[in-house]
């Protein structure tokens, strides 16, 4: 039982940081940490994750909350596979909730031969998260890992549930939270396969791409990317945390230790522009997990299928399996059309599956 001088010294922080103070990278683990550990009680927790994230975090703070999650909540998992290893996630919290892209974008990458070590979780503002889509297609959410570390050493595509691999802190949070956090912006950066050398991990704000790669260089993945994808003639704070095939994608790169800024659209992947409407999410998880399921048996000339083809190709170009994203595109597209982007799901489902 947390002590009252430790009570009331959080609550201290907490009104320390709502009035702007900030946390070294130390100070950030260490309070994080009382979070995921769940040594203070509820309130206490959620005023603190408000004010943080209300304040702005900064970059060191969030390694610090990185640090928290790695040392105190994530299971690892891992693999003998050589060469690249990648992740596509997303941040959630987006203002456009589009059709979700990360998960099938994830089994065409890896049907491109790029080995995959997904991350993903249930929905927070959205309508269906990565978790709920998986779960109705058919994959067992609750397996234990070790399963998924099966899967990806044999098929080389894995699915890591955060609400597996987080268990104590991050995933008793998010069944609760109805709000932004630093979480959102963390929990997307965890690596519970350690040989995860480069992710493609989309941001909700322009902003939030700086930090997800700054925080990723301070803890030392190799190559990264953040875009932010926007609409055609909408303001740019209206925008999706994917590569954008309705307008202009903000793109930050972390390669070789360094970070640049730069804009791509969907001409760079070689395909037109299409209206929003054609990637907007469905009403229901259901209707999202049904598009998903549609496009990798065979609906491969669709708008969401050049969707979710850009984000693995976004993934195979910063893995360096492609050399641009245009060459991972077509890559990407030769994977659906052949059967083997479906193949893939179907060997995720055979290891990972609640039918086994």
């Amino acid at each position: 039982m947390t002590s009252e001088s430790k009570l009331r010294d959080f609550g201290r922080l907490i009104c320390s940081v709502g009035a702007g103070a900030t946390m070294s990278r130390e100070e950030a683990c260490a309070a994080y940490s009382q979070v995921i550990l769940n040594k203070q009680p509820e309130l206490q927790q959620g005023a603190f994750l408000a004010a943080h994230f209300m304040r702005g975090p900064t970059t060191e703070e969030l390694s610090g909350v990185w640090d928290a999650l790695d040392t105190y909540d994530t299971a690892k998992i891992s693999t003998t596979l050589q060469g690249p290893v990648c992740d596509i996630v997303g941040t959630g919290s987006d203002a456009l909730k589009t059709v979700n892209c990360s998960t099938p974008a994830a089994l065409i990458a890896a049907a491109c031969g790029l080995p995959v070590a997904k991350k993903g979780a249930r929905l927070v503002t959205g309508v269906s998260g990565a978790t709920d889509i998986l779960e109705i297609l058919g994959i067992d959410i609750c397996a234990p890992l070790g399963r998924a570390e099966t899967c990806l050493e044999t098929y080389r595509i894995c699915y890591l549930p955060g609400e597996s691999f987080l268990r104590s802190g991050w995933s008793r949070l998010i069944t609760h939270m109805r709000f932004t956090s630093v979480f959102n912006i963390i929990g997307p950066l965890t690596r519970p396969c350690p040989q995860t050398d480069s992710i493609v991990v989309g941001a909700y704000g322009a902003g939030v791409c700086r930090q997800l790669i700054a925080v990723l260089k301070e803890v030392g993945m190799q190559s990264a990317l953040s875009p932010y994808g926007m609409v055609d003639g909408k303001e740019q704070k209206l925008g999706m945390d994917e590569f954008s095939p309705a307008g202009p994608t903000m793109v930050v790169e972390l390669r070789n230790g360094t970070i640049q800024q730069y804009s791509v659209g969907p001409e760079d992947f070689g395909i037109r522009m299409t209206a929003f409407s054609s990637i907007a999410s469905g009403a229901t998880a259901q209707e999202n997990a049904q598009t998903v399921l549609d496009v990798l048996r065979g609906r491969y000339d669709s708008a969401a299928a050049d969707f979710f083809c850009m984000n693995a190709a976004a993934a195979l170009y910063i893995s360096g399996t492609a050399r641009t994203y245009r060459q991972g595109m077509d890559m990407a597209r030769q994977a659906l059309a052949t059967g083997k982007a479906y193949e893939k799901f179907k060997q995720l489902h055979e290891i990972q599956g609640t039918t086994r």
